[in-house]
């Protein structure tokens, strides 16, 4: 009999002295002497089976408070020897080259164009030459994943490289975001990303011309594609890892290229002539000079044809100060605009649109901004409402936002047949000269 039981038939005893009533206390101090007594029996007869749970290793460390100065600073240093050990055990350039040189020496003939190959015998015999550092690389489970259709059962020798130096920069720039990870959970804060950012500046020459006092406005404006596109929830902070999933870092680390073409320079937000663009847009809007944008302000942006009933919901919906919007949250505004095709676009408009903060877009939302025709272009799963979800699936997310917060939008769709007409009939005087 287990000890509920026992504890249940006790409690339903009658008491030894029926003219003597318990208060409402007593039975309750009662019923928890048996509850521990009987648990405590019941506890201690199976402490034989539980004997096992000794040997479960600790896995949950609490993390120091914040007035517990020593215990933090114990934590800091010991996660800098341990990412310090990690940097050591990632190969440097001479041991690049070296296995450069290894590769190159075991090619299996033969050559594919100008292209060396290597077979998988050979393959082994550079991993058992390269060292301890190398043996990560050199595995069946590498080689079958680069492996093609080389009817020699070969892989690209070069393809092969760049998957190492791949791996190696990863390992290294996880390291080195790790460095800025204040609270060592793993995910980067803004100021811990900003902190980051500032510190690269020196090393990528594309930025060498930027004044210094632009600095921290250059600084703001790459932080804010990061967590724009990474912090969906604005949560205040993003995984590393998710940094260096995304393509972000590696636009942003492009600009050490010295002889970075002007195109590409144009199309990196994270370019010098990118990053002055934005906020040559921001100062030429700020007409009272004062450093925030009003409605009437921002109602000039590109080409100043912006629905009322838009910008509207843009200052009830997103932070600003005294009813004006500073330099970060129009960041987060024209990084919306600009990219109307990504989820996280998206869903910065779709919170506008969603004027009831219902979840979705009914015909009296819609009609607030346009009319039904708009579920025509998205078929939504409900015929009576549009979810962000519906917005995305339908590949209309777009043109459909662009309609809804743009005249100039509005009126090149309400257009859309004459223009393709005049296009055809501009291609057929072409032709005919």
């Amino acid at each position: 009999m287990d000890w509920k039981e026992i504890l249940r038939r006790r409690l339903a005893t009658p008491s030894t002295s029926p003219n003597k009533k318990k208060s409402e206390q007593e039975l309750k101090d009662e019923e928890m002497d048996l509850f521990t007594k009987y648990y405590s029996e019941w506890k201690g007869g199976r402490k034989n089976t539980n004997e096992f749970y000794k040997t479960i290793p600790r896995f949950y460390y609490r993390l120091p408070a914040e007035d517990e100065v020593l215990l933090q600073k114990l934590r800091e240093e010991s996660r800098a020897v341990f990412l310090q050990r990690k940097s050591r055990e990632l190969l440097d350039n001479e041991e690049l080259q070296n296995l450069w040189f290894l590769l190159d020496k075991h090619q299996t003939p033969p050559m594919i164009g100008e292209e060396a190959m290597i077979n998988y015998e050979n393959f082994l015999k550079v991993g058992e030459k390269a060292g301890p550092k190398c043996k990560q690389f050199f595995t069946a489970k590498v080689f079958a994943k680069l492996l093609h259709t080389d009817s020699y059962g070969r892989i690209s020798i070069m393809q092969f490289f760049n998957y190492v130096m791949r791996k190696v920069w990863l390992h290294q720039t996880r390291i080195g975001l790790s460095l800025y990870d204040v609270a060592g959970q793993g995910y980067l804060r803004e100021s811990d990303l900003e902190n980051y950012i500032l510190e690269l500046i020196p090393t990528l020459p594309q930025l060498d011309g930027l004044e210094k006092s632009f600095y921290s406005f250059y600084v703001c404006t790459a932080v804010r594609k990061f967590f724009f596109f990474l912090d969906p929830l604005r949560t205040g902070k993003i995984k590393i890892q998710d940094i260096l999933a995304c393509s972000f870092l590696d636009d942003l680390l492009e600009l050490r290229d010295e002889e970075l073409s002007k195109e590409s320079q144009e199309t990196n937000w994270f370019s010098a002539p990118s990053a002055l663009r934005v906020y040559g847009q921001y100062l030429n809007l700020d007409k009272d000079h004062n450093g925030m944008l009003s409605k009437e302000e921002l109602s000039r942006y590109g080409t100043a044809t912006m629905t009322n009933v838009f910008l509207d919901r843009v200052f009830q919906e997103c932070l600003t100060y005294d009813g004006e919007m500073d330099y970060k949250t129009y960041l987060d505004f024209v990084l919306a605009l600009e990219n109307r095709k990504e989820p996280a676009a998206l869903q910065y408009i779709f919170k506008l649109l969603d004027i009831e903060n219902k979840g979705y877009l009914n015909v009296f939302s819609l009609n607030y901004f346009f009319r039904d025709e708009i579920f025509d272009m998205v078929k939504p799963k409900d015929p009576l409402k549009i979810s962000l979800q519906d917005l995305i699936n339908s590949n209309q997310g777009d043109t459909v936002t662009t309609i809804l917060i743009d005249l100039n939008g509005f009126w090149t769709y309400e257009n859309r047949e004459a223009l393709v007409a005049n296009d055809n009939e501009n291609s057929t005087e072409l032709d005919d000269t």
